[in-house]
Order: C-alpha cells, then structure tokens, then sequence
C-alpha cells in the first residue's frame, strides 16, 4: 500500500488553516503522512493545529527563508512514497482526492500525476475561474503549458534524485521544478481525466498578487530554461499568458 506524504506550508493562516487541515484529515485513504511547516505564526494559527494533533505526524514551527524553503523542509522530512503539497489556503474538493490519486499511480507506471483546480474568491468562496489541464505532452512546455501546481504529485524517488525547489527563485520556483522534472529530466506524467478538480486554490496567491509579482514570475521562468542549460522559447512568456487564459476558464 504506497504511503502518501502531504505537506502544508502555513505562516499566520488562521483564516483559512483549518479546511486545509480538515480535507487532509477527511481522506478516506489511511496510509497518510501529514506534515505542516509553520514560518513561526504569531496568530492563532498554531492553537488551530493543535486542535488536531492526532492527525499530524510532524509539525515543525520556526523562521524559514520563505514558502519554497518551508516546502523543502517538508520534503526532506517526508517518508512516504509519494509527496503532495497543499497550501495552508487550498483543501481538497472531497474525502477521496488522495484514493483517485494513488489509484492512478497504481494502475500506470508513472513518476507523477496531475489533476484541475479550482480557483475561489478569498471572501465569497465563489469559483472564479476553472483550471483545465490537456492531456500530457512534453512539448507543450514549449508553448507555455504546465501542470497546476497545488495538483502535482510526484513520487518521492524523483524528488531524491532531481532536487527540490530551487530557492533562487522567489516566485516560479514551482515552474522551475515542474520544468526541471517533466521537460529537462523527462520523468513521465499523466492526467487524472475527469472534470472535476482536485484542488480548490484560493485567489491571490504567491505569483498573482500584483502586476510587479505577475512580471516577476514570468522573469523568472525564462531565466530558469537558462539556469537549467534550455533554450528558453521566443515566445514562452506570451505562451504561458496564453495558456493561462486556456486553462484558467472564466465561468
């Protein structure tokens, strides 16, 4: 039976904390290692945790380096076959996410699967726009594509032999990996084909919050095609604002 390693990242999450917590405790697959990194909360984000204990196999809290180094000290921590991150503002859409995922897994001989989001306003909870993912084809990194990544799960064997997340990148250090993983290393992937998300994703997260934050991103993954030794596509920023506009789904 593959172990599942869920990773939370959380820093003064007290808004939103407890669904994550309580779409991972909910799984109707048991074989679960949950781990939460918490950057040293001062709200009451820790007291929520504790409400839940039980459930959780490690908690680390103290100062990190930013979201991606929480994550790498999630990784590295991890015992489980496959590794899957859900942001203190995410939760799963229902009790047997994890189930469908490992299914997967099982009956395919792959190194990760991926999945559809979904993306809610932070105050109403109403989707704004619906992340639909296409089948997987290598070559579409080229043109901008890449897996959501609060959907991305990969077994750990990958992640101890290609890296984790690059904290030179403050924004796309996701992108990079993902790019790193899929296009350069060439592991493979499948879809999970239904329409349903995995993942709701709250909006406004690291990469969204300001037309700066927008650039930024998009600065850095052009320079990671760079740092990892690729040709970077002339139109790979216009690539990727294209396929957002194809994947993120206006309802």
């Amino acid at each position: 039976m593959l172990k599942v390693s869920i990773i939370t990242v959380a820093l003064n999450s007290e808004l939103y904390i407890e669904d994550s917590i309580k779409s991972v405790v909910s799984q109707n697959y048991k074989n679960i290692e949950y781990i939460i990194i918490d950057g040293k909360s001062t709200d009451s984000t820790l007291q929520i945790m504790e409400k839940y204990k039980k459930y959780i196999n490690i908690l680390i809290s103290e100062p990190d380096k930013g979201i991606f180094d929480a994550m790498n000290k999630g990784i590295n921590n991890t015992t489980g076959d496959i590794i899957a991150i859900l942001n203190s503002d995410d939760y799963y859409t229902d009790n047997s996410v994890i189930s469908t995922v490992v299914n997967e897994f099982e009956n395919y001989n792959t190194d990760s699967i991926f999945g559809n989001i979904s993306i809610i306003d932070p105050i109403t909870n109403k989707i704004r726009r619906k992340w639909r993912n296409n089948k997987y084809k290598r070559k579409n990194f080229r043109k901008g594509w890449h897996p959501a990544h609060p959907a991305f799960f990969v077994k750990k064997e990958i992640y101890n032999k290609l890296g984790t997340f690059n904290l030179k990148y403050k924004i796309a250090a996701d992108y990079e990996l993902m790019l790193r993983f899929l296009y350069k290393n060439k592991i493979t992937s499948k879809m999970i084909e239904q329409k349903t998300p995995l993942v709701i994703m709250r909006a406004g997260g690291n990469s969204n919050a300001s037309i700066k934050s927008i650039i930024k991103s998009n600065l850095e993954a052009r320079q990671s095609w760079i740092d990892n030794k690729l040709t970077p596509p002339l139109f790979l920023i216009l690539g990727k604002i294209s396929y957002k506009i194809k994947q993120l789904r206006v309802l």
